[in-house]
């Protein structure tokens, strides 16, 4: 990696935030390096070219050696995000995690072949493997995720005692670490192979866009855009959290970087400290949602559907489009009622500047759209593509005459494994776990079976369940893991009820990601607060208000797939018109405020016209004269206001 001298000429947001120096910081910027050139390696077929026949296997037990390491040599034993120097111990367990992990890598093939005869020399690797990924979790992700994985385990260790339907078959344990390290559904499955072949290539793009200051010109494209409109400064970061959260793969780190400079802006433009901050949580935590990256999620679905990743972006552009329409009417609704005025005009920077300063930022979303659809090309080769683009357009132009030095781009490297790369290889790991004790236990099935059971009686109280499991196992996790997550757990019972499986999916991947902002644990609203100094709670509260369309559409769309785009298009626009004029009467109600305050009477009157216009058509025989009453509310509730402010205006003539 670039030598430590030159940390003070990479963009401060895009460099490490590590205190450790010395041999260690030397040690964990090339294992994070290490670590991002193993996408780039099979995504180039480098292997394959030079003759080499490697196992995808190999590589991603290479990639967890390298996670494990990293984790233990940067996160500490207590808890945080950083520390000064590396306990001896630490310093055993990153060695020893690495150790195994390229023990895997090396003896995989021969255990492939002979796993019965050297099944203790898979039990070892496992015995070694699944103790340190625990640990890893719990440093990375806290104790809610730690604690659902050690129930896994015990699970798989003890749920041979338990009488009825969730009784498992008994396995030793030897069986089950050998299976667990050594089977190609375990630890070194599906997920972990996407979040390093797939996930780790749009971290990598992300920090090169960091690195080259495109989240500086996104929030200033969206000043010079928006910035002159009633509550301007809201919108702004609805715009430029939103776009880069779609990116980052995490709303937290999305979070504590746009966030930076919108909720200063916001707060400094009369919002509120909690509502400033809450808007920033809720664009951030869009930013998951929005097509065409999702996050990543999109290419997860795709491979885990085994559809065309094209289906999945076109399914989410409604349920994107419904989220940001409340976001918007909302901060428009609060300037309106708060008067708070638009961006100060000395804070707009000239639209033809900004344009002319960031331009080709644009060329990298060109060339990854254009990657992806039109020449059909894997997501992760789309994304070193766009990766390639950017470093090409920086030393073209450069942004505001600073061109992107080769150090950066060493840096871009090592960040990528460095800050999240790592702890997402990780969580890839734990669902790896997972998945394997589900299958080696039976507790899949009498988990379908079960959720099942309950949904055949009632649909409704299954969603419902399936709603708050997907909010619990998704608390303080990352895009990609959530999904992961409550896409082996939750998902299969919807399909296996008749659900149609693109809507189960992306039903429980928004309840996943609502978690977020959601109390008890909405970490995207809590690092805001912390931001904007703010009451974490009463941010999390205003949070769910702002977002709460990400509580309703994925009902919607579970009734009627028309609003993932399955079906005629007649019948789509329909959805979409009337989901969009629900949004909007029900955000009214929520603000209580239109072209005026809402009395309470009128406040149910706009709600309730909005929520019948959001139920589809196809929820059940009679909801057709639902939405007709809907239709007829709005429009008489709407007509009211309207009315009353032209005789106010009148009168004050």
């Amino acid at each position: 990696m670039a030598d430590d001298k030159n940390v003070s000429s990479v963009h401060s947001e895009g460099d490490t935030d590590l205190t450790i120096s010395g041999i260690w910081h030397t040690t964990i910027a090339w294992l994070g390096g290490t670590l991002a050139l193993i996408p780039i390696i099979f995504a180039s077929q480098l292997p394959l070219a030079l003759g080499v026949a490697i196992f995808t296997e190999q590589g991603m037990a290479f990639a967890l050696g390298l996670s494990l390491a990293i984790v233990f040599i940067k996160s500490p034993f207590k808890g945080g995000t950083n520390k000064s120097s590396v306990p001896l111990y630490d310093g055993f367990l990153a060695l020893l995690g690495l150790g195994a992990g390229l023990w895997l890598a090396i003896r995989y093939p021969a255990l492939q072949e002979e796993l019965f005869v050297l099944r203790s020399e898979a039990a070892v690797i496992g015995s070694i493997l699944i103790p340190l990924t625990v640990e890893a979790i719990r440093r990375t992700a806290g104790w809610s995720l730690t604690f659902i994985m050690l129930t896994f385990i015990a699970y798989a260790l003890m749920g041979h005692h338990i009488p009825g339907l969730f009784q498992a078959s008994e396995k030793s344990i030897e069986y089950l670490t050998s299976t667990l390290a050594a089977d190609s559904v375990a630890i070194l499955g599906l997920p972990l192979t996407i979040v390093v072949i797939v996930v780790l290539p749009f971290v990598f793009f992300g920090q090169l866009l960091l690195k080259g200051g495109a989240s500086e010109w996104f929030t200033n494209i969206a000043t010079a855009l928006i910035g002159r409109s009633r509550g301007g400064s809201a919108k702004i970061a609805v715009i430029a959290s939103g776009l880069f959260g779609a990116i980052s793969g995490t709303a937290v780190s999305n979070v504590a970087s746009t966030g930076l400079i919108t909720i200063p802006l916001m707060k400094k433009g009369g919002y509120e400290p909690k509502v400033a901050a809450a808007f920033e949580a809720v664009a951030s935590t869009g930013g998951q949602i929005m097509p065409p990256i999702m996050g990543a999620a999109a290419f997860l679905m795709a491979e885990i559907l085994e559809i065309g990743y094209t289906e999945v972006v076109v399914a989410a552009v409604i349920p994107a489009l419904l989220y940001y329409v409340a976001v918007f009417v909302y901060a428009d609704l609060e300037a309106a009622k708060k008067n708070i005025q638009p961006v100060p005009e000395e804070l707009i920077p000239p639209l033809a500047r900004t344009m002319k300063e960031g331009w080709f930022f644009m060329v990298p979303f060109a060339v990854l759209i254009y990657a992806l659809f039109w020449m059909n090309k894997a997501p992760e080769t789309a994304a070193l593509w766009s990766g390639a683009s950017v470093v090409i357009i920086n030393w073209i132009f450069g942004y505001k005459g600073k061109r992107m030095k080769a150090a950066e781009i060493l840096y871009a490297v090592r960040d990528t494994g460095v800050r999240g790369g790592s702890e997402i290889v990780i969580i890839g790991a734990m669902a790896g776990v997972i998945i394997g004790i589900l299958g080696a236990t039976g507790l899949g099935e009498a988990l379908t079976q079960a959720l099942v059971t309950i949904g055949e009686g009632n649909l409704a109280a299954l969603l419902a369940l399936t709603a708050v499991i997907c909010i619990i196992l998704g608390m303080g996790m990352p895009t990609t893991a959530i999904y992961l997550l409550v896409s082996i757990i939750a998902a299969p019972p919807l399909v296996k009820l008749g659900i149609n499986p693109l809507a189960a999916h992306m039903y429980v991947f928004y309840f996943g990601i609502v978690s977020l902002i959601t109390p008890p644990v909405a970490i995207a609203a809590f690092v805001a607060a912390n931001l904007a100094g703010a009451n974490p709670m009463a941010t999390a509260v205003t949070s769910v208000r702002l977002g709460w369309t990400a509580l309703v559409v994925p009902v919607m769309f579970v009734m009627s797939p028309n609003l993932i785009m399955q079906g005629e298009p007649g019948d789509i626009l329909v959805a979409f018109v009337t989901a969009v004029a629900g949004v909007w009467v029900t955000t009214c109600g929520i603000q209580g405020y239109f072209v005026r305050a809402l009395n309470p009477l009128m406040r149910l009157a706009f709600m309730s016209g909005g929520i019948m216009l959001l139920i589809p058509n196809e929820a059940f025989a009679s909801a057709i004269y639902l939405e007709i009453a809907g239709i007829v509310i709005t429009f008489l509730a709407v007509g009211w206001e309207w009315m009353a402010k032209r005789q106010r205006q009148a009168a004050s003539l």
